[in-house]
């Protein structure tokens, strides 16, 4: 066995963001689109032609699905999916993913997950709903590692995620920095070096202000 057949993917590279409903909606109609036949039938938990994938896509960028996609040149490779409840027979919001077989074992998964339930969390959700397809073994293990409690029917696993339950630092720290997570870091840095400048000078207090 040579050493490129042992050697792992090298981590991740490329930016996660949220896709812009209307004009990104390409983005992740193509994506879906160059998912492998096996990777096609776990999303969606049986085979779905093109015409109804790109159906699928035009509703998601109407009614209010959230897109967050992993990014590599432009394209995009991942998706992870946050499906408002009102679209849920249970009411509760659902989650689904997908990711390209060339960057598959590189953390892209965790790191939409994580950033899915960060968003999740701002909307002020407290739990998702996952399916995936039983023989989707990978998607299981990842919905297990963030607390999903998965039942086996109908050649489905499907479970919830409870939010509230979650140690929030597990969603804080993203491998993939977006601009809005930059953005935060500075404040957080511009307010740790007033709290500096105040203290040199015997402000203490007011700076207890600024926490």
């Amino acid at each position: 066995m040579s050493h490129q057949d042992t050697a792992r993917p090298a981590p991740a590279k490329g930016t996660v963001r949220t896709l812009r409903q209307q004009e990104e909606l390409p983005l992740l109609r193509d994506h879906l689109w160059r998912l492998d036949p096996a990777s096609r039938y776990d999303r969606f938990h049986g085979f779905m032609d093109d015409d109804f994938i790109e159906r699928y896509a035009a509703k998601c960028a109407d009614d209010g699905t959230v897109i967050i996609a992993y990014i590599e040149d432009g394209v995009v490779r991942g998706a992870a999916e946050l499906h408002p409840p009102d679209q849920s027979p249970d009411a509760l919001p659902e989650i689904a993913f997908s990711v390209e077989k060339t960057v598959r074992r590189q953390g892209v998964g965790s790191i939409l997950f994580k950033k899915l339930i960060a968003e999740a969390r701002s909307k002020g959700y407290q739990s998702l709903r996952i399916t995936t397809g039983a023989q989707n073994h990978a998607m299981r293990a990842l919905a297990n590692k963030f607390g999903a409690h998965l039942v086996f029917r109908y050649g489905e696993s499907t479970g919830t995620i409870d939010l509230e339950q979650q140690p929030e630092p597990q969603f804080a720290r993203l491998a993939i920095t977006t601009p809005i997570d930059a953005a935060r870091a500075m404040l957080n840095l511009n307010r740790a070096c007033w709290q500096l400048y105040l203290g040199m000078y015997g402000l203490g207090r007011t700076a207890e202000r600024y926490k």
